[in-house]
């Protein structure tokens, strides 16, 4: 078989080397944008608090995945799948525009959600979904401290579970931190009212600046400052940061016609409405609108689906037992999160 895997994260590469042991003959190709190799995205939300992040955070080289003799494509871009053809549209690979496929993996992840009131300030704010992300971020830190020899003042938009990571390793970093929440609790869509109690106590602990129930009404330039607007006033900060969700990459099944709803629309063996193509992770919707953005389900897709695709497996995919973790210093949830 000609398989082609679109996605380096963890679902993609998963499932190529799940298959790899599995099956010495087919031919494995991964494309994907990045360039850094694969890396843990949790670990992203520790980036600040660890000064070695930028290699601890790095799993393998796209090199060690080619001596497993999966052929591997970095910075390249997937422009079309042609259902027809069995093809997909790439750039930046030489001399390749094309490349053909038996089965297709679609397994892009989610890219940061920016809500639609936030999108004509876009200039104005960060986002915090990569590590290209981090790195540029802790450069800016870096040069603040260099410059203006002072911590960063940090305003982090969105009180669910980035945004509460991120604040809390930001000021365990010892930079000061103001987090603003539409919403009249924490993490309201993971955790119980208790324990969102219990995470404010911690957050404030660690001198958060944490306010709730704010309407953003606009990010704004002021000299060297970002300047939030609110019914209650103005403040200004040297980085503000929007982290209000994910949003799954459909774009490319869009074009090639495949059912979309929130993310790729899937049935229980993983498969879109084109029998030839697949998706895994962030992006795969689940009957019953399910997705399922946590490492272990994605994990566990990714080697069920190169068993099932190798003759390994033939029941349908199980959602695994599992527990998500917020990575907030110095907190534990009393009761189960909420999925």
């Amino acid at each position: 078989m000609n398989i082609i895997i679109i996605g380096s994260g963890i679902a993609g590469v998963s499932f190529a080397e799940k298959l790899r042991t599995l099956s010495a003959d087919d031919d494995i190709t991964l494309l994907t944008k990045e360039h850094y190799g694969y890396y843990s995205r949790p670990m992203l939300s520790r980036g600040f608090s660890r000064g070695d992040i930028e290699q601890t955070i790095i799993i393998e080289s796209f090199d060690d995945l080619r001596k497993q003799n999966i052929r591997v494509f970095e910075s390249a871009t997937v422009t079309e799948v042609d259902r027809l053809t069995q093809t997909v549209h790439v750039q930046g690979i030489k001399d390749i525009a094309t490349l053909a496929y038996d089965y297709l993996i679609i397994a892009t992840g989610s890219a940061a959600f920016i809500p639609p009131p936030f999108r004509s300030y876009r200039d104005n704010f960060y986002l915090f979904n990569s590590l290209h992300d981090l790195i540029e971020l802790r450069q800016l830190q870096q040069s603040i401290v260099n410059e203006k020899k002072r911590v960063t003042e940090w305003a982090i938009i969105g009180g669910g579970l980035i945004g509460c990571e991120l604040a809390s390793d930001l000021a365990v970093a010892g930079d000061r931190v103001s987090l603003f929440h539409a919403e009249d609790r924490l993490m309201e869509r993971q955790l119980v009212a208790e324990d969102s109690l219990k995470l404010l106590a911690v957050m404030q602990s660690h001198s958060i600046d944490v306010t709730f129930k704010q309407a953003i009404q606009a990010i704004e330039k002021a000299g060297e400052k970002t300047r939030i607007m609110t019914e209650d006033g103005h403040f200004e900060f040297d980085v503000v940061i929007v982290a209000c969700g994910f949003k799954p990459r459909t774009e490319l099944a869009e074009q090639a016609g495949l059912e979309t709803r929130r993310g790729i629309v899937v049935n229980q063996f993983l498969q879109t409405s084109d029998k030839n193509i697949f998706a895994l992770g962030d992006v795969a919707e689940l009957p019953g609108n399910k997705l399922y953005a946590y490492v272990l389900p994605i994990r566990n897709q990714a080697l069920w689906l190169a068993s099932y695709l190798s003759g390994q497996q033939s029941e349908c995919w199980q959602v695994p037992n599992f527990k998500a973790v917020a990575k907030v210093h110095g907190f534990a949830a009393d009761h189960p999160y909420v999925f």
